[in-house]
């Protein structure tokens, strides 16, 4: 009998690959998607048929603490990636960051606890350790709350360590730097610059030297199954990255180059961030990674990007590039 694993967030951009990734294992996969008047599921939608027909939706809200139990009810694996991820709109609305990121984080931790769940992997972000104090950023490094969405993230990262240290909770964290792919929609980088790129020469951008490290999202899905299972991990956090240092202006020369255009870039004031919350660099170490999940990224930056051009192309229509707070 197929072991049965949750998927929090399991419409967005992460969670829809991990399900797919998930199903494809042989796993029986329950995806909790926000509720919505539309009944829509977000990128869950663009799954083949076969894969989707096996899949159990189940809406609701990470701040429900009775819908959460319900979810986890009868899981073995918790995958926990819900969370609101905009780091723009979090300026404007933190309380609601407190509300999905730190109390939803709490309710998924309190059902794992009580249903006895054989591990929960629970997702953390690069975002955590604020502008890297040295590099490559090891999982010792300081956390620092640059943003009201990074500060939300380190109150849940936090929470999960004490569950596991307070009650032996099987929690483990899993760290991604900047995953990207098809999917993922403009309010992150490359989108932006892809959809602007197809459209035109003109590229509107933050900061350009701002400095990141990129993983395909098929690489990040498969270090969270690996996490998964893995011996002797509970209590861990685990980066996910490749350690290739890359700046916003080099890759607007590496997909100018894929599109086949010679691409302008000018600055949007709408994507700069306050200067004491702008995060200069971020880059990965992942030799925990290597080490005890036997994990490496197998898909380079130029063969994704290529995959993401595709994949944009092929649904230019559905990107918005100008709309704040995205």
């Amino acid at each position: 009998m197929a072991e049965r694993v949750l998927v929090t967030g399991a419409a967005g951009f992460i969670g829809s690959h991990l399900v797919e990734r998930l199903v494809r294992e042989g796993y029986a996969v329950r995806a909790y998607v926000h509720y919505n008047a539309l009944s829509h599921w977000g990128h869950l939608e663009k799954l083949p048929p076969d894969v989707l027909g096996h899949v159990e939706i189940m809406p609701g809200d990470l701040a429900d603490s009775f819908m959460v139990d319900h979810a986890v009810s009868g899981c073995a694996l918790v995958f926990h990636l819900g969370a609101l991820i905009g780091i723009p709109y979090s300026y404007t609305a933190p309380a609601a960051y407190v509300a999905t990121n730190v109390t939803g984080t709490l309710n998924v931790l309190q059902a794992c606890r009580r249903h006895g769940v054989r591990r929960l992997l629970h997702t953390s972000t690069s975002e955590v350790y604020g502008t890297a104090q040295y590099v490559p950023i090891d999982e010792r490094h300081p956390l620092v709350g640059q943003s009201p969405y990074s500060a939300s993230k380190i109150a849940a990262d936090k929470l999960a360590e004490s569950f596991f240290l307070s009650f032996s909770t099987p929690v483990v964290t899993v760290r991604p730097f900047n995953t990207y792919g098809p999917r993922q929609s403009a309010r992150a980088v490359i989108p932006t610059i892809i959809s602007q790129a197809l459209k035109g020469p003109d590229v509107q951008l933050g900061s350009t030297e701002t400095v990141r490290d990129f993983t395909y999202v098929e690489d990040t899905a498969a270090g969270f199954l690996a996490a998964a299972r893995a011996a002797d991990v509970e209590g861990e956090v685990l980066n996910l990255g490749t350690g290739e240092a890359v700046t916003v202006g080099e890759l607007v020369q590496r997909i100018g180059k894929i599109v086949g255009r010679t691409l302008a870039v000018r600055q949007d004031p709408v994507r700069i961030r306050p200067a004491a919350s702008e995060v200069g660099r971020l880059i990965s170490d992942n030799r925990r990674a290597r080490t005890l999940l036997g994990w490496a990224p197998q898909v380079g930056l130029d063969a994704g990007l290529a995959r993401t051009v595709d994949a944009i192309a092929a649904s230019l229509g559905e990107y918005k590039t100008n709309v704040y707070g995205a």
